[in-house]
């Protein structure tokens, strides 16, 4: 057994068992959701693979840096969601990083409509 690290999940597994298994679990997810062109699909997947909570928490986390990117105040957003400013403040900085994964993804949402 050995430990694989992808910084943030730790999963344990045998990898003489799984030739086929990428060591980073995450980037694995990450190339199937990529490869997935059906969002009722992907939105089927994450329900199966995330507790309600967790679905709950992803989609105010989105929903939030959504309405910051829109120019709502972090204030406003805290009060109408209920959620806390620190969360609040860690999508904004997150929004304003050069090369912003949530920029991107918010732009990649934008070109459907």
């Amino acid at each position: 057994m050995f430990l694989l690290d992808d910084t943030r999940n730790r999963t344990y597994i045998d990898a003489r068992m799984y030739d086929d298994v990428d060591p980073t679990p995450l980037n694995e997810l990450a190339e199937a959701l990529a490869r997935a062109d059906d969002s009722r699909l992907i939105k089927s997947f994450l329900e199966s693979l995330l507790t309600e909570n967790e679905v709950t928490d992803i989609s105010s986390r989105w929903t939030l840096v959504r309405l910051i990117e829109r120019g709502m105040s972090q204030r406003t957003i805290s009060r109408e969601l209920g959620l806390s400013l620190c969360k609040i403040t860690r999508g904004s900085r997150e929004l304003k990083k050069d090369d912003s994964p949530f920029a991107h993804m918010i732009r990649l949402y934008q070109k459907k409509f």
